[in-house]
């Protein structure tokens, strides 16, 4: 016998003992238990979440329809295919014929035998399950059907009311596509059934099919063709939102000549075709022969690609082509109308416009206020200078693109100093427990600058004092705040720093957040947020609560899942009634939408949102991107300290509003409610307006010969102060319309033509939230007006030799770069009138301090300013036009307002560049003195990125040369007064250069 240690002794491997057994039983069961438990986790923390801010109805309208869904869906499914597996089973064949086939097959029939029937469930089930997942997805559909609110408005097809198409049809394309589903796995189940039990036979002699096997699957097989007359009647009525491509617009929607004149006659053919062919099929069982059922279908077929494909291509060819633009032209006009309405821009009013090249005082006189107004403070660069003068702890932020609000009649742009845990020593309780939340909301004036070009703040320091008075000040909730935070509880967590060290303490008494009393709640957190440290971590006393989902856009989305969300929350520091404290709130814009309404072209909202600044303030997304109906029916709010959303309903007349206030009852309340102290800081949407503009790019045409032609198609410019190839972005702006009687805060932009680079159009809506709120205007250039588009504006700048000398000063003389604020343009005084700040960032510190403004009034021969301030270059451009209107001063450099009276206007620069300007002539050696700074500071940029310190020596050196000549030129020219112009490094000599003292000055 061989012994163990020899290789040809093999160890008998027996059963696992006993306790191995359990062993792994246990790790099994605990294995499953903790799946399970994380499964109950995701639900648990997801109730207690709206249950703790009290929109628990949400949470369970969703849950119930889905289940419900689920349930009735899955089962139907589950009954319908097992129900087929069990007739063709039943209508098995008593003995299958003697082949190879069939014998092949026997040993598969004998291993199923015994499992026959738990099959057949185990397969029901798992389709069930599979239909029941994906029908449950259609929870938006099934609440939509349920509680559809009419539109009052038919379509100019059918005339049906437009919930029809909004509400109705999704639903029962849902339901067909659902039963297509049920007869194809129950037809392709059941041919294997009858496969496996010789029912279907591929050999041998005799018939293929047995007299059972063939009814049952010709019945599934009518039901099928039955199914598809259904789908034709359906199709017709689809053809009002089918969508394609006509006349550059993409999502063209509705019918065109050829559907209602080939395609529509083709489905109604089709459909009576379609039911002919379903009733062959249910008479195959009983004259015994597929003939005339696949004749039938056949025929079917055939029509399909004769009616529904050839005939169609026919009438296109020799009807449409030949006179196309009257065969479309009543079809044009329809998807005009629709889409106007849809968009809400049939009112839109469009005036023809002539902007002088040249004003006076009388002109200027109605226009006083946008003058006075004119934003100096670019929200979207400015972020930088509120961070470095403002932020004043390194855990706090601003965000880089800041918001424009109105308090009382000062335009305002606003920031609210939220957390920053990149600035704090990183640890759980520090994350967690100790830095939970912001301070405070500063604010600047829109429309001024200190004399360092700083903004001037109306509510500063910290914690913030200034014009908001007394508020809640601590910020729980912002939209930089993406972590959780574990409050109350007796805990003091950090409001901020004094100036001697010691840390301000606070203890969270908002009403916000999901205790943790209960240890499984503390375990599903532990699981959701994976950190076992909630689970047992002797930090959290009786009373806490942890607070998450906290930006206000997110909160928003999870209780008004049917809402698209605005991408740009702006915050409001609303006033306490009866002389409370007040609170800051943030403010969002919901959106209502619908892919269904008929003749409405659609649009995709991530596409028509972006701009220049998506990057900085986020995009516009939605579950039903591509729509044709949008509405701005819901304003929400988000308290910043409680985290508490209220929805308030804006657009009373909408009905896709309506029908989910049904569905949702008691989440939204009325307009009426919303407060006194926040309707004056409601405002127009940005998202809205840009849909608008899209839109009325081309359909500001409201002839349809006119749009059939596209000739006067425009578009949004290209932001030309960015490197990008976005589109301007929309600005917030206190103007008067050339119609208008007052200036009023205002949502604005520019077109241009297709293709060119000349102002087409100006268009602006009212945001205040007055009688006129939302009122489209637009001022149409004539022809030959030669308006200057925004390319065309920023190009006269960049090639003006004024702007590049004192550009170039700036950056040689404070080693810095130069960014450009927002190219305002304005309707003043007949004309327009083109502002831009400049800002210079220092390299080291990238802080943007406002130092010049460019201005410009009139076409391609107008004149362009630039100066220290807004006052000095609305006097070169204007003229003595300007003494009619008051202008804002710039304020001294104490960062105190102090009014005080225009000075007296210069005459204005000549229009032609090559004529003598005030003070001197542009000529060519000055040209060349520009040119020689320009490469000189190139040349030491080059020389410092590579580290060539011999060349970057020799580059300074040049430089300076280079800066003197320009002086020289300059004086020589008559453009500038004797000074020696500094050395490289330092700030450059010149009385008209704004001060170089620090840009990072703090208050």
């Amino acid at each position: 016998m061989p012994e163990r240690s020899e290789p040809g002794f093999r160890r008998r491997v027996g059963p696992p003992s006993r306790r191995a057994r359990v062993a792994l039983l246990t790790l099994g069961v605990l294995a499953v238990l903790f799946l399970l438990f994380v499964m109950f986790a995701g639900f648990w923390t997801d109730w207690l979440w709206f249950k703790s801010v009290h929109y628990s109805s949400v949470f369970t309208t969703q849950l119930w329809t889905k289940v419900g869904l689920f349930a009735v869906f899955g089962l139907a499914m589950a009954v319908v295919v097992g129900l087929n597996v069990w007739l063709a089973h039943r209508l098995r064949p008593p003995l299958s014929a003697m082949s190879v086939e069939q014998q092949s097959l026997d040993r598969y029939r004998a291993g199923l035998a015994p499992f026959k029937r738990w099959a057949l469930i185990g397969i029901s089930l798992v389709i069930g399950l599979v239909a029941g997942a994906a029908a449950s997805g259609q929870w938006r559909t099934w609440l939509l059907w349920t509680n559809g609110t009419p539109f009052g408005v038919k379509d100019a097809q059918f005339g049906m009311d437009v919930s029809f198409y909004a509400f109705e049809l999704p639903f029962y394309e849902f339901l067909l596509g659902f039963a297509f589903s049920a007869v194809i796995v129950s037809l392709l189940t059941s041919v294997l059934v009858h496969y496996l039990y010789g029912g279907l036979r591929l050999q041998g002699p005799g018939r293929r099919a047995s007299a059972g096997a063939q009814g049952h699957l010709a019945v599934l097989l009518g039901v099928f063709v039955l199914l598809k007359a259904a789908a034709y009647w359906l199709d017709r009525y689809a053809l009002a939102v089918k969508t394609g491509s006509y006349k550059g617009v993409s999502g063209w929607t509705g019918l065109r000549y050829v559907d209602a004149n080939a395609f529509l006659p083709a489905k109604t053919i089709l459909f009576f075709v379609a039911i002919i062919c379903a009733v062959l099929f249910f008479l195959t069982p009983v004259r015994r022969t597929w003939a005339p059922a696949l004749i039938g279908l056949g025929l079917m077929v055939l029509s399909a690609v004769l009616i529904g494909g050839v005939y169609p291509a026919i009438v296109q060819q020799f009807q449409v082509k030949p006179n196309e633009q009257a065969k479309e032209t009543p079809y044009i006009q329809k998807n005009i109308d629709a889409t106007r309405k849809a968009y809400g821009i049939a009112d839109s009013q469009v005036t023809s416009y002539s902007p002088a090249n040249a004003t006076n005082a009388d002109a200027l006189k109605p226009d006083a206020q946008t003058i006075t107004d004119i934003r100096l403070l670019d929200p979207n660069v400015v972020g930088p200078t509120f961070q470095q003068n403002e932020a004043l702890r390194k855990y706090y932020a601003f965000p880089k693109s800041l918001d424009v609000d109105r308090y009382g009649a000062q335009d305002t742009v606003l920031g609210v100093r939220e957390l920053d845990l990149n600035g704090i020593q990183r640890n759980w309780i520090n994350d967690h427990f100790n830095y939970t939340h912001g301070y405070g909301v500063i604010a600047a004036k829109g429309n001024q600058v200190d004399g360092n070009g700083n903004p001037v703040y109306t509510e500063s320091a910290l914690p913030t004092k200034g014009a908001f008075g007394p508020y809640q000040q601590r910020v729980y909730y912002g939209e930089k705040t993406t972590t959780y935070s574990i409050v109350g509880g007796g805990y003091q967590d950090i409001d901020y720093t004094a100036e001697d060290g010691a840390p301000v303490h606070s203890t969270y008494d908002g009403d916000s957040g999901v205790g943790l009393g209960n240890p499984l709640t503390r375990a599903a957190y532990a699981v959701k947020f994976k950190e076992p440290q909630i689970l047992y971590s002797s930090a959290i006393k009786d009373g806490a609560k942890i607070i998450y989902d906290r930006t206000p856009k997110e909160r928003v989305e999870k209780v008004a899942p049917w809402l698209s969300i605005d991408a740009d929350p702006y915050p409001v520091v609303q006033a306490g009634p009866n002389g409370r404290p007040g609170k800051v709130v943030w403010v969002l814009d919901g959106y209502t939408t619908s892919d269904g309404y008929p003749f409405s072209s659609k649009t995709t909202l991530g596409d028509v949102t972006k701009d220049s600044l998506t990057n900085q303030r986020g995009e516009l997304l939605t579950a039903a991107n591509q729509v044709n109906y949008i509405r701005n029916s819901v304003k929400a709010t988000v308290d910043a300290y409680t985290g508490e959303v209220t929805l308030y309903q804006w657009d009373e007349n909408d009905p896709v509003l309506k029908t989910w206030m049904k569905a949702f009852p008691d989440t939204v309340k009325a307009k009426a409610e919303i407060p006194d102290t926040l309707m004056p800081h409601l405002r127009y949407p940005q998202d809205m307006f840009k849909v608008q503009r899209d839109l009325l790019a081309e359909y500001h045409m409201t002839d349809a010969g006119g749009f059939f032609n596209g000739t006067d198609i425009w578009q949004v410019p290209a932001d030309p102060t960015t490197n990008t190839n976005e589109v301007q972005p929309p600005y917030y702006l206190t103007v008067r319309m050339p119609e208008a009687n007052a200036a009023s805060f205002s949502l604005t932009t520019s077109f241009t033509p297709s293709g060119r680079d000349n102002l087409a159009a100006f268009m602006s809506v009212s945001a205040d939230p007055g009688p006129d709120y939302g009122r489209i205007r637009i001022a149409k250039m004539e022809t030959d007006s030669r308006a200057l588009g925004a390319k065309q504006v920023q190009a006269k700048f960049n090639s003006d030799p004024l702007v590049a000398n004192q550009l170039t000063l700036l950056k040689t003389g404070t080693d810095s770069d130069i960014e450009y604020g927002n190219l305002l343009t304005l309707p003043v005084g007949g004309g327009l009138l083109n502002v831009e700040p400049v800002y210079l960032i220092a390299r080291g510190a990238k802080v943007p301090v406002l130092k010049k403004v460019l201005a410009t009034y009139g076409n391609e021969n107008a004149v362009v300013a630039v100066e220290d301030n807004l006052e000095k270059a609305l006097a070169k451009v204007l003229g003595g036009a300007v003494a009619g209107a008051p202008v804002t001063p710039t304020a001294p450099g104490t960062g105190q307002t102090t009014p005080t009276t225009p000075t007296t206007p210069t005459t204005p620069t000549p229009a032609n560049p090559a004529t003598p300007a005030p003070g001197g002539t542009v000529t060519p050696e000055l040209q060349k003195a520009i040119a020689d700074v320009l490469k000189a500071q190139n040349d030491v940029d080059n020389a410092a990125r590579a580290g060539d310190w011999v060349a970057l020596g020799q580059a300074q050196k040049a430089q300076s040369e280079a800066v003197k000549a320009l002086a020289a030129a300059q004086q020589k020219a008559g453009l500038a007064p004797a000074a020696t112009p500094a050395p490289a490094g330092t700030p450059a000599a010149s009385p008209t250069a704004a001060p170089t003292g620090s840009p990072t000055a703090s208050p």
